[in-house]
């Protein structure tokens, strides 16, 4: 798979596919003419988006930390199409509200989903990617790059794969394997609505400084995805302004540090009522996988 190629023909994999940025990403592939791999935790749902697909595709049930399930996946993806170009480690879970009050079960799931299950994705599928000269796109967030109260796990998780990615884009380079990390800020999927249902979250989410606050549509997004895997870029920015943060991160800490505690500080009575498990059906499926006791609504 050469820089600059179209995408038609290719194979790829993406996980957490069942809905949100996944479930609209294969979609998109699908359309340029990708053989689409569904990877994720909701059969049914997979189901759905496999037989809407435009072309050839076909679903996995599967648990993106279990690196024995991954390997079956990987190895059954490739007996399927003969090949994988493309990976799109997109499996991802959140909780939110204060460290103190954050359940340990649902903060430590939210590391191992996010982080260990994409170095788990990337163990299973790399020899394929190498036979292929392939690409891996790690998606990331804005929390790798700046970080946010309320969002230990998350922003813990997502400066993780960050930094993973962009090691395994030194050691797999040679091999002619591309690894781009990707990055989106607030985008309308059932995870950020779920954790938009407590008010106060959402309020003080919405207090961020200009552009952090704003949600932002999924579509647009997405279509900057797949124009990053078709370029194979490094760094793939799901709203444009995201490139900017890059040059003035190391400030952010700071600037975050001196903004939040006021607010956090005001809206703290608020704060200490807010749901401590996985937050949006994604979050309430993989509770149910693990056989977690009912989560309740999201």
């Amino acid at each position: 798979m050469s820089d600059g190629s179209t995408l038609e023909g290719r194979v790829a994999v993406v996980t957490g596919a069942a809905r949100g940025v996944g479930e609209l990403l294969a979609r998109k592939l699908s359309v340029r003419g990708v053989k689409v791999a569904l990877v994720g935790l909701e059969p049914d749902e997979l189901k759905r988006v496999s037989e809407r697909l435009y072309g050839e595709s076909h679903y996995w049930h599967a648990d993106v930390t279990d690196h024995e399930v991954m390997t079956r996946v990987a190895a059954e993806v490739k007996e399927r199409f003969g090949r994988v170009d493309i990976v799109v480690a997109n499996a991802g879970v959140a909780n939110s509200g204060p460290f103190v009050d954050s359940a340990p079960d649902s903060w430590r799931r939210v590391i191992e989903v996010n982080l260990v299950g994409s170095a788990v994705t990337g163990r299973a599928f790399l020899p394929a990617l190498i036979e292929s000269r392939g690409y891996l796109l790690q998606i990331a967030s804005l929390a790798a790059i700046t970080p946010a109260p309320m969002m230990t796990a998350y922003c813990a998780s997502k400066s993780g794969v960050e930094a993973y990615a962009h090691c395994l884009r030194a050691e797999v380079g040679h091999q002619g394997v591309g690894v781009g990390v990707g990055y989106l800020s607030w985008t309308d999927t059932d995870m950020v609505r779920g954790a938009d249902k407590d008010e106060a979250l959402r309020e003080l989410r919405e207090r961020l400084p200009w552009p952090a606050g704003k949600t932002y549509p999924l579509g647009p997004a997405v279509d900057r995805l797949v124009a990053g895997i078709e370029r194979r870029s490094s760094h793939v920015y799901g709203q444009w302004w995201l490139r900017g943060m890059q040059g003035v991160r190391g400030y952010l800490p700071s600037l975050i540090g001196t903004f939040a505690p006021r607010e956090v500080r005001r809206m703290e009575p608020r704060l200490r009522g807010v749901a401590k498990g996985l937050v949006g059906a994604g979050g309430a499926a993989d509770e149910r996988t693990r056989g977690v006791g009912d989560p309740g609504p999201r």
